[in-house]
């Protein structure tokens, strides 16, 4: 029996990733597949690399794309920069930072958590007193707490964990290119990202960028990298030095992230920042015409909501409709799974449109189950924002 012939739906999808990418990324996917060792496409590697160093504002040699989703960037940091019985600080708000203590614990490094409730920040005050009773050498948190919508006070988390001597590492995944990331004027020694979020192009790759003191400490390493896969020592050989073979690159989701990047740069760095907070705004506009609220505690990030679930209303029935009309957003993660949704206004969603179809949808499907509320109010809301 034949398959049929493939048909997905079109989404409009405004969960925490993937976000619908531009046009311009689909068809680049099409484009002629080169060899991993082509001259050629080693020569996009190399336009790759110097797009990625301005989007992460950095001047760092050692920036490159991973071969593999967001989680792998992490994983590459840890398993580099760490070996059995060092000391490392992991901070932890939510469900990624606790996946960063797992995966800092499966090195066999002496793992201690700064943590606080969910929804909540990590100050520098609460890294330095933690370093003040042992230092370590490395201080990692999540900048964009995807699971609680809190944004991180990197600078100041990086400024204390420098000031002890210890490298900072940063998961990126969510922020890059949606709000600030600057690697070196923060003091960044690792970071790492995703190409499906706010970048705007399509799962499967993890941007990252090393400084020369993170290198350094992977040069001097007692023992190998436990993971062939994800050896930067190798991994650079093929990217920076003698172009010898690691794994086969993908030159079609190359082809994506590069024409992602370049969508960025046209755009502009800060002229993107200002176009995600300004939906950001107006987003929050038709929540409050709604009267739902917002989870998170601390500083609240423009490119994901958390927003608690009124009382009467049912989540998976609701999310389920939401499809139906096709449009997504997720619920939430760990102790919030029932309670909130994640939602996301990241790269092509980051606009009037995206955001009041959005807000129009959830009018619609609120009321269906009975949340009682003045319909277009939340829409109206959202568009005197972009009027303003």
């Amino acid at each position: 029996m034949r398959l049929p012939e493939l048909n997905p739906p079109v989404r409009l999808l405004m969960g925490p990733g993937p976000s619908n990418p531009d046009p311009r990324v689909l068809r680049a996917l099409t484009s002629p597949i080169l060899g991993h060792l082509d001259p050629a496409f080693l020569a996009l590697m190399n336009e790759v690399q110097d797009d990625l160093r301005q989007v992460f504002q950095t001047k760092n040699q050692h920036t490159l794309l991973l071969s593999a989703t967001g989680t792998s960037g992490v994983e590459t940091m840890m398993v580099n920069l760490l070996e059995p019985g060092d000391e490392v600080i992991i901070c932890s708000s939510g469900f990624f930072g606790q996946r960063m203590i797992e995966q800092a614990t499966r090195t066999g490094a002496n793992v201690r958590a700064v943590e606080v409730p969910f929804g909540e920040v990590i100050t520098g005050a609460l890294v330095e007193e933690e370093l003040k009773k042992k230092p370590a050498k490395v201080v990692g948190f999540v900048h964009a707490e995807t699971s609680t919508g809190a944004l991180q006070p990197a600078a100041e988390i990086a400024a204390v964990a420098r000031q002890y001597g210890a490298l900072v590492v940063m998961d990126c995944v969510t922020s890059l290119g949606g709000l600030p990331v600057k690697i070196d004027e923060w003091g960044i020694d690792a970071a790492s990202s995703c190409s499906q979020k706010c970048l705007g192009s399509i799962p499967g790759m993890a941007p990252a960028t090393f400084s020369p003191r993170a290198i350094e400490a992977i040069k001097n390493r007692k023992s190998k990298v436990p993971s062939l896969y994800w050896d930067l020592n190798m991994l650079f050989n093929y990217w920076d030095g003698a172009r010898g073979f690691h794994h086969t690159m993908s030159s079609t989701l190359v082809y994506a992230v590069r024409e992602a990047l370049r969508i960025v740069l046209e755009e502009g760095l800060e002229a993107r920042w200002e176009r995600h907070a300004k939906a950001s705004q107006a987003f929050e506009a038709g929540l409050k015409a709604m009267e739902l609220s917002i989870f998170t505690k601390g500083p609240v990030l423009p490119v994901i909501k958390v927003v608690n679930i009124p009382e009467g209303v049912d989540d998976l029935p609701l999310r389920k409709r939401l499809l139906e009309m096709d449009v997504e957003i997720a619920g939430g993660f760990g102790p919030l799974a029932g309670k909130t949704w994640r939602i996301g206004i990241m790269g092509t969603n980051a606009t009037a449109k995206s955001v009041i179809a959005l807000l129009g949808a959830l009018e619609q499907v609120l009321a269906e189950q009975g949340y009682y509320r003045e319909r277009g109010a939340a829409v109206a809301a959202a568009a005197e924002v972009y009027k303003g």
